[in-house]
This record gives C-alpha cells, sequence and structure tokens, in this order.
C-alpha cells in the first residue's frame, strides 16, 4: 500500500485543542517559509465541537506560520504513520501579527516583562492524567506496580518525547487509579508551553497505538480525584542569575518576586477564567483536595492557590536556583499560552505598582482564619463555579486589558457557547464529556 508522509501544521485554539492543517511532507520546505491558510473564525470551535459566534462569519483568511523549533518527528517503528508536526504562529496573509493569536500574546507578554524589569520567566507545566489501560486498581497510588501494570505505555511514551526533543525529569503513578504525572525541567515561557503541547500529544499518540486513551480532564468522574495543570515559574536576568530568591526577607522571597506574587494575588479571581476556565474545572477546585482555592501563598503548602515550592541541598546558590513558585488552579482545558500570558501579565502590574509583598501562610489553613484575618492578608475564595469566575473577569477591568478587545471578545464568547450546551448536563455527563474531549 503507497503512503506519502504527512506533516500538519498545528496551533492551540481557546478551547486548549490542537488543530490544523495536514500537506505532503515532500512540501515542507517551501512550508516553513510559506505557511498554510487558515480560517479566522476557526477561532470559535468550541471545547465541544460547535461554532460560537463571531467577528469573522465566512470571511477573511489568515495563515498558519511554523516555529521551525517547535517541529516533532516521532516513528513509534509499529506501522502506524510517524506523527509530524510543527507548532504555529496565526498571522495575517501578508506575515503581519494576528491580535487574536494566543502564542503571539505570550510572546508579547514575555518581551513587555523583559522590556520593563529586565526580567526573564522560567516555567513548567506539571500535567498529570488518566491512562485508559492502566490495569488500575485501589491502593495504586506511587506503586511500582502500578507502572509495571500499565505496560509498556511508560516506556514508550517517554521514547516519544524524548524523540520529540522533549527531556524528561520525572514519571510517576499519581494518586488515582489509572492517573500518572509526567514532568519536564523549566525554559523560558514560549518554550515551556510549547514543549506542554508536545507533552500531551505524545501522549495521546502513546495511548493511541496501544489501543488505549489519555484523559487530561480535571475530573473523569464526580467523586474521583482531579487532574491538574501545576504551573511552576521562577524569575532570572538575562545573564541566568535567579532573581527569586532572597534569604535575608521572609520566606527567601526577594522584593520584586513578592510584587510579581501581589501582582497575580491581587487578580487571581479573574485569572481563573483563563486558568480553570470550563464547568468541568469546578469539580476539582473544591476545599480540602490538594488543588488552590483559595488566592493565598502557602509556604510549601499543596492547597495554596499559589505555592512557595521546596529546594533541596543546603548551597545558597543551589537553593537560588531552585526556588519557585506554583500556580495551581489550573488544568488542561486551558489554553497555555493564554495562561501563562494572563499569569505574567498580573505579575508585571505588581511589579510596576510596585505592591507590597504578600503573607504567606503557613500551617496555616484560610477556611479556618476569620473574615478579617483573610482580608488582612488580602486572601479571597477562588470562584467556586465557571460563572463566577467569568464574573470576576467582567469586574476586572485590568485582566479584560490583559487582551486584546477583539480576542477578548472572542474568548467570552467562544467559553459562553460553550457552558450554554453544558449547563444542563448532570455531573457524571459532565465529566464523561470532557473526558472524552480532553
Amino acid at each position: 500500500m503507497q503512503q506519502d508522509p504527512l506533516t500538519m501544521f498545528c496551533y492551540t485554539d481557546l478551547a486548549g485543542q490542537v488543530r490544523g492543517k495536514g500537506f505532503p511532507s515532500s512540501q515542507l520546505e517551501k512550508r516553513l517559509t510559506g505557511g498554510i491558510g487558515w480560517t479566522p473564525n476557526n477561532l470559535m470551535f468550541t471545547a465541544l465541537g460547535t461554532i460560537a459566534p463571531g467577528a469573522w462569519g465566512s470571511h477573511g483568511d489568515v495563515m498558519l506560520m511554523p516555529d521551525p523549533a517547535t517541529g516533532v518527528a516521532v516513528d513509534y517503528g509499529d506501522g502506524t504513520p510517524a506523527e509530524r508536526f510543527y507548532l504555529c504562529d496565526v498571522q495575517n496573509t501578508d506575515g503581519t501579527v494576528w491580535d487574536c493569536c494566543p502564542r503571539t500574546l505570550l510572546r508579547d507578554a514575555v518581551a513587555d516583562l523583559l522590556a520593563q524589569t529586565g526580567i526573564v520567566l522560567k516555567v513548567t507545566f506539571e500535567h498529570e492524567f488518566i491512562y485508559s489501560g492502566a490495569n488500575a486498581r485501589a491502593a495504586d497510588n506511587y506503586a511500582l506496580d502500578a507502572i509495571r501494570r500499565h505496560g509498556v505505555f511508560g516506556e514508550t511514551y517517554l521514547g516519544a518525547l524524548r524523540t520529540a526533543g522533549v527531556e524528561v525529569d520525572s514519571y510517576l503513578a499519581e494518586f488515582a487509579p489509572g492517573q500518572f504525572e509526567v514532568t519536564v525541567p523549566p525554559s523560558e515561557a514560549l518554550v515551556a508551553c510549547d514543549t506542554a503541547m508536545t507533552v500531551r500529544e505524545m501522549a495521546r499518540a502513546t495511548a493511541f497505538r496501544l489501543g488505549h486513551s489519555v484523559s487530561f480532564s480535571p475530573r473523569v468522574q464526580p467523586d474521583g480525584l482531579g487532574s491538574g495543570v501545576h504551573i511552576h515559574f521562577s524569575l532570572w536576568d538575562t545573564d541566568g542569575t535567579p532573581l527569586s530568591h532572597d534569604p535575608d526577607r521572609p520566606f527567601g522571597i526577594s522584593e520584586r518576586a513578592g510584587q510579581f506574587l501581589s501582582g497575580i494575588v491581587r487578580h487571581m479571581p479573574a485569572l481563573c477564567a483563563f486558568t480553570a476556565p470550563s464547568p468541568v474545572s469546578y469539580l476539582r477546585l473544591v476545599s480540602h483536595s490538594w488543588t488552590g482555592v483559595w488566592s493565598n501563598v502557602g509556604f510549601r503548602d499543596r492547597e495554596a492557590g499559589l505555592r512557595i515550592c521546596p529546594t533541596f541541598g543546603a548551597s545558597p546558590e543551589a537553593v537560588a536556583r531552585q526556588f519557585n513558585f506554583e500556580f495551581r488552579a489550573a488544568d488542561a482545558t486551558a489554553n497555555p499560552y493564554l495562561q501563562l500570558a494572563v499569569i505574567i501579565r498580573a505579575g508585571l502590574s505588581g511589579i510596576n505598582d510596585a505592591l507590597p509583598p504578600p503573607q504567606p501562610t503557613m500551617d496555616e489553613d484560610p477556611e479556618t482564619m476569620s473574615s478579617d484575618a483573610r482580608a488582612a492578608r488580602q486572601i479571597v475564595r477562588l470562584p467556586s463555579s465557571v460563572d463566577a469566575a467569568f464574573a470576576a473577569l467582567k469586574d476586572d477591568p485590568v485582566v479584560q486589558g490583559f487582551l486584546p478587545q477583539r480576542l477578548l471578545d472572542a474568548y467570552i464568547a467562544n467559553k459562553q457557547a460553550e457552558f450554554e450546551i453544558s449547563r444542563a448536563w448532570a455531573p457524571d455527563e459532565l465529566c464523561r464529556r470532557y473526558a472524552e474531549i480532553y
């Protein structure tokens, strides 16, 4: 049977889905400089497969322009077609910036952070997912036998990631039956988001070739445990000097890192519209489930919205280079470029406004604190529903300004169309649908 190798040019849409257009791989050299045509209204595809009303309708054209550094070519050696794709910016047909490209939104946020502060953010996304072929049983959490019983998936997946150019830091069986976690080393923001998408797609590709599936959905059943995306970040200068840590300040948080965190805390309820943007997100974001439901900065606390992460080793240099923070109210129903862009913009606003650093919690549960004590430390309960998250966005004009108006309007219209479809679904149906999609 004759075959003509296929390459895909892809982008990550507003629902965090990877979509794109393919062509014969023999055209790759030409396409790397010329891109491929795309339709602007494709931005209005909802997570549920419908098209939300938008500004474009049947009109207009844009193009997918690949970043050569994102190319993936993975042959599983089993007779199935190889995975060949590039991640792209969406541009106008004349090569100028399209104001609704999520990847460009992040690139601009990174550039403004650097230009205004001299800071480079290093980031990594920590992913959790459920594998259908895990042969799961109770008490599988962190078990050697859980890795053994999921067969060749783990090693095949890690091999695919290595071939795709992704270095893996750790891989483990997580707390829920059939749940696994993969982490990668930090990198600069745009690379971190590109890597996050490759990590997800290689998991799906590997599971498919083994006759199974994976789901990154925040919940696959209403009473189960959730899968999150934990966004780790730290501040650096352009010479590679770490800027997050100051041993002479409370909790080791440097002044500028504290300002950056305070900006995030100030806008955190509205940020949830981008970091946890689906109805199923809020089945996971509940109290005392090791998810971030408060706008607090917690010292090594997995219940905090922002966690001060541990460091290992005693040398001051090692501590400074490892010192990082973790944004926990996030999941894989979001677009990672949007997630990170709004986090950066919020942190930058905290630096520009010279906000005082937050007062972290330590061995404290915000839920048991008095309302006055929480108010004194600017700790609020994060939204408990997707409607509340988008209401918080509506009430926060600063966060609205983090996106160009046309992209903001498209995003809100896209998500509202999704919510109207899913609103009548019971929790079981909600979990089933989103588990299949993500």
